[in-house]
């Protein structure tokens, strides 16, 4: 069964899978439109990092974007310290260090953390705010790479948000073949 194909089965939630890097390796349906902001128009692979610290717009899409901003560090050190000698991660680490003085502090505090579980807070530009509840996975064919799962609660505003982006985004060209991995 290929990872795409798993990703395309979940069709109730935002499904993607993300390596140590904040690459969005492959996404479902839903996964496309919601990160639509971060994916764009194509070119290298979506990188949650860089779009964290070096687009302006995520500070509209993360209302909570110091929290995420913390998250997200926390969350390639501990992906660094499995391996520090690992230059893809070295090579990324000082791209954002060079580019935004908010990644240089958070990273010299040095805090470590895995996702888990929770509930995160969004703003699409197409859906409007989203309370949206997270899984993290562990893909152990694969380590390194985690699988990650939003929903909204069941008769919840954010559920009816996230229905309307399903909807644009089977309407809307979003790219898809650029962004996908089959293994």
């Amino acid at each position: 069964m290929s990872l795409q194909w798993a990703l395309e089965a979940i069709t109730e939630g935002v499904a993607f899978v993300r390596d140590p890097y904040q690459n969005l390796l492959a996404t479902n349906a839903l996964g496309r439109a919601f990160y639509s902001p971060v994916i764009g128009d194509g070119g290298r692979t979506p990188n949650l990092a860089r779009f964290q610290f070096l687009d302006p717009a995520s500070r509209h899409f993360y209302p909570d974007w110091e929290l995420f901003s913390e998250m997200c560090v926390g969350i390639m050190r501990a992906g660094a310290g499995r391996d520090p000698h690992d230059r893809t991660m070295q090579d990324l680490v000082g791209e954002l260090s060079t580019r935004s003085e908010a990644f240089r502090a958070l990273w010299g505090a040095h805090n470590v953390r895995t996702h888990g579980s929770g509930t995160k807070r969004f703003h699409h530009p197409v859906a409007g705010e989203l309370t949206l509840a997270y899984e993290e996975l562990a893909i152990t064919a694969e380590p390194g790479l985690v699988l990650m799962v939003y929903t909204a609660e069941p008769g919840s505003p954010s559920a009816e948000r996230l229905r309307l982006l399903a909807s644009w985004g089977a309407s809307e060209h979003t790219p898809t073949e650029k962004h996908r991995t089959t293994s």
